[in-house]
């Protein structure tokens, strides 16, 4: 029985470290992925605690499955593990059977699963640690108590601070479709392999009070107009496509006019966009170095835009500075929360292939990239009302 109970031990142990460390890696998107579950739910209200929630589900499940390896407090952790998975399962079985939403997130976007193999798993680690809390007398520490909590202290250290550090210069690991070396136009394209949705043109009728739906090859044998009394059609799916969907979705940049610029500035030479998806940093700390981009960024004939999602928020905040004329794009609130994982977030990009992207602690580097290039012929600028930087 101890050999059983020494293998789960460490089976689930290493996985919640995984599971932790993966999403540790980039504590905004699970916590946007819980604002999905609040909105599903209409409990909108959590909004604002997502994201320490998320830093402290991270945490602890680095931080638990390090003291199941180890043997620390094993009664309070095998418990707490217990109402831990119960209440994954609840939420994985909740999307799977649901749908809503698409997926759980247990992995971060670095290892999406589907909605049923998140379920299966999650109900086989329910009955693996249900076994655990059952013989937890046979786990027992292995190192001295004094070491033992030195351990766990420094874990315990690690797992906040490597959020913090994530959260402040971005995911060490990115698994974004904006990564570093990616096309944008070539990932708002249709995957190859995509296999589209199967649908059937369906009618819905009201027929002496009564909602009847037929499809377009199943009217009904006695149809005339009236009794019938058309009220809406809709394309009906019948079998659910795969992977039909462009890794990006919703990118276009607009300005006031609402011309889509979005192919004009993903076929410049050179660009510099600069992400806000808010403004969580003050603008005094890092004003001084984007007027330093600013200028050698016009030294050098490459254009710089802001993009967000609020475009007069912006243009209200930068009244009086020197990136007052820099001009604004809007954009898709999920496209730029996705793109920024931080904010402000600085792309470097060369005919729509993102160079490098960097948050403000590294602003300095890409005043020692953008030296280093060429100075390019004037061009003309992508279409943005000047209006909007009176």
């Amino acid at each position: 029985m101890k050999i059983v109970v020494t293998v789960i031990r460490i089976l689930v142990g290493l996985l919640f470290i995984f599971s932790g460390l993966v999403k540790a890696n980039d504590p905004l998107g699970l916590s946007y992925k819980m604002q999905e579950f609040f909105e599903v739910w209409g409990l909108h209200g959590f909004d604002a605690v997502t994201l320490l929630m998320s830093v402290l589900m991270n945490a602890f499940e680095i931080i638990a499955g390090t003291a199941l390896l180890v043997g620390w407090r094993i009664k309070f952790i095998s418990r707490f593990l217990l109402l831990l998975i119960v209440f994954f399962t609840f939420l994985t079985g909740y999307t799977y059977i649901t749908g809503k939403p698409t997926n759980c997130g247990c992995f971060g976007d670095c290892l999406p699963i589907t909605a049923k193999t998140s379920f299966l798993k999650d109900v086989v680690l329910t009955l693996f640690i249900a076994f655990l809390f059952w013989q937890r007398k046979y786990i027992k520490p292995f190192l001295s108590p004094t070491l033992t909590t030195i351990k766990m202290f420094f874990v315990t250290l690690f797992a906040f601070g490597f959020q913090w550090y994530t959260l402040n210069y971005m995911p060490i690991v990115d698994c974004m479709p904006f990564k570093k070396g990616n096309n944008i136009s070539e990932k708002m394209k249709m995957p190859a392999n995509a296999i589209p949705d199967s649908t059937v043109i369906t009618f819905v009728y009201e027929k002496n009070g009564k909602t009847v739906e037929f499809t377009a090859t199943d009217f009904p044998a006695d149809f005339k107009v009236p009794p019938y009394k058309l009220i809406k059609r809709y394309d009906k799916v019948v079998r659910k496509g795969s992977n039909n969907e462009p890794p990006i979705k919703g990118f276009a940049l607009s300005g006031n006019s609402k011309i889509d610029s979005t192919e004009i500035v993903l076929s410049e030479p050179y660009a510099i966009l600069i992400f806000l998806e808010n403004f969580s940093i003050p603008i005094r700390k890092w004003q001084d170095k984007v007027e330093k981009i600013l200028v050698l960024a016009k030294e050098k004939n490459i254009p710089i835009y802001f993009v967000c999602s609020q475009p007069e928020l912006i243009k209200e905040k930068m009244a009086g500075t020197a990136l007052s004329t820099i001009p604004v794009f809007s954009c898709d609130y999920t496209a730029v929360r996705t793109a920024a994982r931080v904010s402000p977030n600085l792309y470097l990009l060369e005919k729509g292939t993102i160079v490098n992207k960097w948050s403000l602690h590294g602003f300095g580097k890409v005043l020692t990239l953008l030296k280093d290039l060429p100075v390019l012929p004037p061009t003309n600028p992508p279409v943005v009302d000047t209006s909007e930087q009176e």
